[in-house]
């Protein structure tokens, strides 16, 4: 959780008067445990919204959950298939042909924000993952981005906070 992609988009979202709520693995940082191959990270997640959830001044109509890299591969899962979770932001997200599936059969609304110079998702499987993935759905390429986005973490962090913003911003009348 403490890394530039996480903290960046976290601030964004604050910015904006969002909750952000950022929890390490298992295994990762001072978390308790040891690494589950992605599987038992799920478990975590849905701790996390669990916990997030309980907290009186959460709307828990408005959960997003937002994953980057390996973080996204999990988050997607979970997104899909917790009613909870209204939408999701996949950053930078290495899929798998499973995953491109549960991205085809998820009709929640997402963010799928890459950068052109991503060496773990390349430009083609970006577009392969935006030309899977079922409406409702947003697709963002960040030109020169790579997939640590050292120097474009700003342009990145707005379009997650404008996506969920759009989403879940109530609009006083």
């Amino acid at each position: 959780m403490n890394n530039n992609v996480i903290l960046a988009a976290a601030s964004a979202l604050v910015n904006k008067s969002m909750i952000a709520f950022m929890f390490n693995f298992r295994g990762v940082g001072g978390s308790e445990g040891s690494f589950g191959g992605g599987v038992a990270e799920q478990e975590d997640v849905t701790a996390a919204i669990s916990w997030l959830a309980s907290q009186s001044q959460v709307d828990v109509n408005r959960l997003g959950l937002l994953g980057y890299s390996f973080g996204a591969t999990v988050a997607l899962p979970v997104a899909c298939d917790d009613e909870r979770v209204r939408a999701m932001a996949l950053i930078s997200p290495p899929v798998e042909p499973p995953q491109l599936s549960q991205l085809g059969d998820c009709a929640k609304p997402k963010l799928i924000i890459c950068g052109t110079e991503d060496f773990v998702v390349p430009l083609e499987m970006a577009e392969l993952i935006n030309q899977e993935s079922a409406e409702p759905k947003q697709f963002e390429l960040v030109s020169g981005a790579d997939h640590s986005w050292w120097g474009h973490e700003v342009a990145m962090a707005q379009k997650v906070a404008a996506f969920f913003g759009s989403l879940f911003m109530q609009v006083d009348s």
